[in-house]
């Protein structure tokens, strides 16, 4: 009995080991998925041949009447920042372009009125819901390089938490191999490095909407992304997808990120919960804790934002995200007829 089992066990690790060998390695994955990016990005850059001016009216504290002649598909809010003061272009996280929440590396297309938000707004809402989703982008990307390339990391559709929820979330599936891994405070912190790296580069985070069979061939060795792609695409009105590239990451997004990696400052990985097994395999959920650079907290408070991150983060109920909407009032009753 002990001869077969011993022997059970090893054709389980040699089937293991050999569909490890037939896979590419996730920096295999992440070149494959970065050269696709980078192709697609080309071809619509060249879909500008010439020099074509827009203009762009740009609104904010000092700037009413602004007007900046900028290139059709080539200029972004960034590049208009870089016009006005280095305040703007440091400061800046992201733009709204005809009302509209556009990534500051986002080339304009069109003549419009623009204005540029930062963390110190009067309503800072929608930079701190697009940093909120940064972070979780950021934690992602750590935790696909930070194992070696014998285990498997798959990144799973987290539903977006609001920043009042008290942590930015990522959910994970990780190698079978380390279903029985259990993470230390070390592991967290050595996480929490990977992330201090990445911010100290400040990486740009690359904007790019594209069709589903772009993003379907991106994410051709995966296909839980690739059933994201096509989830995405048909709730997105012009029927396309957005991704982001970070370094050699791709990665997909629901929504706007902030401009770079290096606005964010405060960062620490805070726990790394186990949900069970699922459909996938053992599902586990990465949280975080981070304020952007504009933004510090003393080192008490922080501690406590601490210790309420490291609590496991439940997903909200959809009722709980979006309010339902008021019932419609009744109209009066006609007036009764004279006699």
């Amino acid at each position: 009995m002990s001869c077969r089992t011993a022997c059970q066990i090893f054709h389980r690790r040699l089937a293991s080991t050999a569909a490890a060998a037939a896979r590419p390695s996730a920096a295999e994955v992440r070149s494959q998925r970065s050269a696709v990016f980078s192709r697609e990005q080309a071809r619509q850059r060249a879909l500008y041949p010439r020099v074509e001016k827009i203009e762009v009216t740009v609104h904010g504290p000092g700037l009413e009447g602004t007007l900046l002649i900028m290139n059709r598909g080539m200029s972004t809010p960034l590049s208009c920042a870089r016009h006005l003061t280095d305040y703007h272009v440091t400061s800046s996280a992201l733009a709204l372009v005809d009302g509209e929440p556009w990534p500051l590396h986002q080339p304009l297309t069109r003549s419009c009125s623009l204005s540029l938000l930062t963390f110190k707004d009067a309503d800072p809402s929608l930079v701190n819901q697009a940093y909120w989703r940064s972070c979780t982008a950021l934690l992602g990307q750590v935790l696909e390089t930070a194992f070696k390339d014998d285990f498997a990391v798959e990144l799973l559709p987290t539903p977006e938490m609001p920043v009042t929820s008290g942590a930015f979330c990522c959910d994970v599936v990780l190698d079978p191999q380390l279903d029985s891994w259990t993470p230390s405070e070390e592991s967290l912190r050595s996480l929490t490095r990977g992330a201090q790296q990445l911010i100290h580069q400040d990486l740009a985070w690359e904007p790019l909407e594209v069709a589903p069979s772009v993003g379907l061939e991106v994410f051709s060795h995966s296909r839980h992304k690739q059933e994201e792609v096509e989830e995405k695409a048909a709730q997105s009105s012009r029927g396309t997808v957005m991704l982001y590239r970070c370094g050699d990451h791709v990665l997909l997004s629901g929504g706007p990120l902030v401009a770079r990696t290096g606005l964010c400052s405060q960062y620490e990985v805070t726990a790394l919960h186990s949900l069970g097994q699922g459909p996938r395999g053992l599902l586990r959920r990465a949280q975080g804790l981070s304020l952007p650079l504009q933004l510090q907290a003393h080192h008490t408070v922080w501690r406590k934002l601490r210790q309420r991150a490291e609590k496991l983060v439940k997903v909200p109920k959809p009722e709980q995200l979006t309010p339902p909407p008021a019932e419609p009032t009744p109209p009066p009753p006609p007036p009764a007829a004279s006699q």
